[in-house]
């Protein structure tokens, strides 16, 4: 045996040379791992990337079927609206008269539609939400436990 390979194997010895390997090794570990988390994020984010993408052609997709919709009830419509104001000139009502009260009907649907679309509206604002963030005074804190 070679008398310089005893003197590595001392206990002293050994502990100072073990010491920079093993920091080496624990870095080399945190780095991998740091190296691994980006990758993750990478895939996730272009995983989300790609579903945006999907949801934003689905939508247009269905804002473009729902305008074919809104035209074809509107045809639909015009013709039950044409039907009615021809069946109470049938019925001896005289033809302004009829169509006037084809666009009264029209109006108060109007007016029934749009206050329905008042009363949600209000869910569009995250109501719940917004006040599950806001912070509670001390005081109303105190009256809430009790």
């Amino acid at each position: 045996m070679d008398p310089d390979a005893e003197k590595d194997e001392t206990p002293g010895r050994t502990a100072t040379c073990d010491a920079p390997a093993s920091d080496s090794g624990v870095l080399e570990d945190a780095r991998s791992l740091w190296q691994e988390l980006l990758e993750l994020s990478h895939d996730r984010f272009r995983l989300a990337a790609l579903e945006t993408r999907r949801a934003g052609e689905s939508l247009v997709v269905m804002i473009m079927m729902a305008v074919m919709v809104a035209v074809l009830l509107s045809g639909a419509w015009l013709g039950l609206m044409a039907a009615a104001v021809a069946g109470l000139v049938e019925h001896g009502v005289v033809l302004s008269t009829a169509i006037l009260l084809a666009v009264a009907a029209n109006l108060l649907l109007v007016l029934i539609l749009c206050g329905v679309i008042r009363r949600n509206s209000r869910y569009l604002q995250f109501p719940a939400t917004l006040r599950s963030l806001q912070t509670i005074p001390p005081g109303r804190q105190e009256a809430e436990k009790s």
